[in-house]
């Protein structure tokens, strides 16, 4: 088998599981992703299902945007919607545009365009199992500041894997984080601690995304406090917000500068009640996954890293705090920093002790 075949294989029989007589809808996203989706159709075949392809594009809803009136920008496209309904599995291979492709877009239509298409994510959810992928191409490995040649080959790291062993690996990691009651992460200007008791760490082992790999919760939403400082910066929506430093005190950022955008952060921290604290505390446990590329897709996966997000908590994990913001930024701990469990060392420079 080649990469693209390997990868198809992954997304077929691990990620979806798919059977006999099953439909399969699998999207196109930009021609860039054909070899996968090709393979994935030929896969989906051989396991004697019932495959059907659909194109779309990141020009295409420029295009819906540019020119469409109120009632095009609030449809909520039919064909798509029916295929939710109709898909047993829905795979969608997301090709790699330009991030900036939306400016000069009001933001009132990208968010009346973006809701309607909300609908047809929450039918994907619901009505189907699925998986997402991220596929790079030449603009990716631009914003990842890479070469197209090591782009691909740090794609197929990341994603041919054997996943079954890496989700055993994952589930130990979570049995031991789940046991715990509290976390402090020290580091680079950071020592900031919060409780996770009483709730619920989730693993991410390639069944709904691809690349993969992390575990996850939601902190209890008055407990952080200190401070911390992000080596990464934050992105949000193509912009990018360098040298975060947080303060918390009973769960809320009390403090917080930046050496780039300020403005901005200060805009996402105020944009309700819940923006303030934290939503979801992850370990990345990637290690095919080994630099920053400004997709959050596969920074938050990086082995030897941990995220916070800022916002919305995940109701799975036991999460209450409500906000329409749900931002992850990265903290790189592989040169300096640690993460405890109820006082015992866990993680020590981006390597696991346990």
């Amino acid at each position: 088998m080649n990469n693209w075949e390997h990868l198809a294989d992954v997304l077929v029989n691990y990620s979806t599981g798919i059977q006999p007589n099953e439909k399969v809808l699998i999207t196109m996203m930009e021609v860039d992703t054909f070899p996968l989706a090709r393979a994935v159709y030929a896969a989906s075949v051989k396991a004697g299902a019932l495959p059907h392809i659909e194109f779309q594009s990141t020009y295409l809803e420029r295009d819906l945007m540019l020119y469409g009136n109120p009632e095009q920008l609030d449809w909520v496209p039919e064909m798509q919607a029916y295929g939710m309904e109709w898909a047993d599995v829905y795979i969608g291979l997301r090709g790699a545009r330009n991030p900036h492709e939306f400016t000069g877009i009001s933001a009132s239509k990208i968010t009346a365009h973006k809701r309607a298409m909300g609908k047809v994510s929450g039918m994907r959810n619901d009505l189907t199992r699925w998986v997402l992928v991220r596929v790079p191409n030449e603009s990716f490995a631009q914003q990842a500041e890479m070469s197209l040649d090591d782009m691909m080959a740090f794609f197929f790291s990341a994603t041919v894997r054997d996943w079954q062993a890496e989700s055993r690996r994952y589930q130990e990691i979570k049995d031991i984080f789940q046991a715990a009651k509290h976390v402090r992460i020290v580091g680079r200007d950071t020592d900031l601690t919060f409780s996770t008791q009483g709730r619920i760490y989730e693993v991410a082992d390639g069944h709904l995304n691809m690349p993969d790999g992390e575990i996850f919760t939601a902190p209890v939403d008055d407990s952080a406090e200190g401070y911390i400082y992000f080596e990464f910066p934050g992105v949000y929506v193509g912009r990018q917000v360098k040298g975060i430093q947080l303060e918390f005190s009973k769960g809320q950022v009390v403090r917080a500068t930046a050496e780039s955008n300020q403005e901005l952060l200060d805009e996402l921290l105020n944009m309700d009640e819940g923006a303030k604290r934290l939503g979801e505390f992850g370990v990345g446990t990637n290690f095919g996954i080994d630099r920053f590329c400004y997709d959050i897709l596969y920074d938050e996966k990086i082995g030897g890293t941990i995220h916070l997000a800022l916002g919305r908590a995940y109701a799975e994990c036991g999460g209450v705090n409500q906000s329409a913001l749900h931002w992850d930024i990265i903290k790189d701990l592989r040169r300096e920093g640690a993460v405890y469990l109820d006082g015992a060392k866990v993680i020590d420079k981006g390597m696991f002790l346990i």
